[in-house]
């Protein structure tokens, strides 16, 4: 059955209290990055029997006050720097006569659907000036269950950004009282990198993001058991589930790519490490909100064939040599500038991300955990990226893959794709 579903509502919604401080400087790893919006989606079920008026208001009252302690969040960005002015975030609701259960079993043959999910971008409106963060929350058919879209500004968050706000506000959502303890959270994009220097312009990064061509996107699920037949002969000491799949993909785009090109080019991966995970607590909390990643990359020449047992081990060193960087203070040397510099015309890039061990699916608005959660717009619409996801269960592997479409037309026959991954599987809840 085709979802239809209706705005009903859309509103800013201001912080409870005002902002303790006027400014915040960004980083030049944030102003690197692309303006625009991280948007992540969990669906719900509900058999609390609460009416969806009051549901809404105390999403409403509870994103009141949690964007008291993320209040840059309701400011608004100008340059490198986010004024606090609690202008507020931009509250959608939506409802659908359709449940839960028969969109996700029915719906997700393509990813199509989901962008129905998405906040809709006003004229006027970017995430390089406001809103910073904007949410939808679609409700489904006879109080069956709610989807949470969150999108907030790439240039102030990453995924651990987006995970510790996002808890946060389910937290405060789900208490009984008003009266949570919850510290502040540090913005600490400063602490770790350096303000962009005055001759920075963040518009020379754009080529890195650029988008080649018309991108189609799909999800393929690793189990667990096909997981662990994908993990080559040690040529790493116990290589990881994202070693594993990453290295798979990033063969077969490359392949696919190659195929519908006249010109063999090489092939340029990167990713990020999270740096709240490799510097002392005392020096960047876990907590602590911006942009806090150390990118590498990886780089294949036009006439590599990519075995996968050899670039786990390639990304198994590029990973070594970059925490070896941080303990000796030096990884927040490597920045977009950086790949910048190292790409050409000649080359095809890779940009991906994985959000694994990352308890996304903790995220409790007071029904329970999350039954599923989709991805959408993942930071730049109709461009190049991969990204991983825990499932629900914590053990198999969702991939979202957005390549041109010429190349997905490939990608998706790849029989060695195949061996390994089911494409757009439907979720049974």
């Amino acid at each position: 059955m085709e979802m239809k579903l209706e705005v009903v509502g859309r509103e800013v919604i201001k912080p409870a209290s005002p902002s303790p401080q006027d400014l915040l400087q960004l980083s030049l790893a944030d102003v690197s990055g692309p303006a625009a919006y991280v948007s992540t989606i969990f669906f719900y079920k509900t058999v609390s029997g609460e009416s969806l008026d009051i549901t809404s208001g105390r999403l409403k009252t509870s994103l009141s006050d949690i964007l008291s302690r993320f209040y840059p969040l309701a400011g608004r960005m100008e340059g490198d720097k986010i004024i606090c002015n609690d202008e507020g975030a931009v509250f959608t609701e939506a409802r659908t006569d359709l449940p839960p259960s028969d969109f996700l079993k029915n719906n997700l043959n393509n990813t199509n659907s989901l962008p129905e999910f998405l906040p809709t971008i006003a004229p006027g409106e970017s995430a390089g000036a406001w809103p910073l963060l904007s949410v939808k929350v679609s409700f489904f058919g006879s109080g069956s269950g709610f989807a949470v879209t969150v999108s907030i500004s790439h240039r102030i968050c990453d995924a651990a950004s987006i995970l510790t706000f996002v808890s946060g506000w389910a937290a405060t959502a789900k208490a009984e009282s008003s009266d949570v303890v919850m510290n502040i959270p540090t913005f600490a994009s400063t602490t770790v990198y350096p303000p962009p220097p005055f001759s920075f312009q963040s518009s020379s990064m754009d080529r890195l993001y650029e988008p080649k061509s018309k991108c189609v996107t799909n999800r393929f699920f690793f189990k667990s058991s096909k997981i662990a037949e994908l993990k080559p002969e040690p040529t790493v000491p116990v290589p990881t589930r994202v070693e594993a799949i990453m290295s798979l993909i990033w063969r077969c785009a490359t392949k696919s790519s190659r195929s519908n090109s006249a010109v063999q080019k090489s092939t340029l991966m990167i990713q990020a490490l999270d740096l709240r995970l490799r510097i002392p607590p005392a020096v960047l909390s876990k907590d602590a909100v911006g942009n806090l990643q150390a990118p590498f990359f990886l780089k294949e020449g036009s006439e590599s064939k990519m075995e996968i047992a050899e670039i786990v081990a390639e990304f198994r060193k590029a990973k070594e040599v970059v925490n070896e960087m941080i303990k000796e203070n030096l990884a927040t040397t490597i920045t977009a500038t950086t790949l910048a510099s190292a790409l050409t015309p000649d080359i095809d890039l890779f940009p991906m991300s994985s959000w694994c061990r990352k308890p996304f699916y903790e995220v409790d608005f007071g029904c329970g955990s999350p039954v599923w959660i989709g991805s959408t717009g993942h930071v730049i619409h109709n461009a190049v990226f991969v990204l991983l996801m825990d499932s629900k269960d914590g053990e198999d592997v969702e991939a979202w893959i957005s390549l041109p479409g010429q190349d997905m037309s490939v990608f998706v026959l790849d029989q060695e794709v195949l061996a390994y991954a089911v494409i757009n599987r439907p979720v049974l809840i």
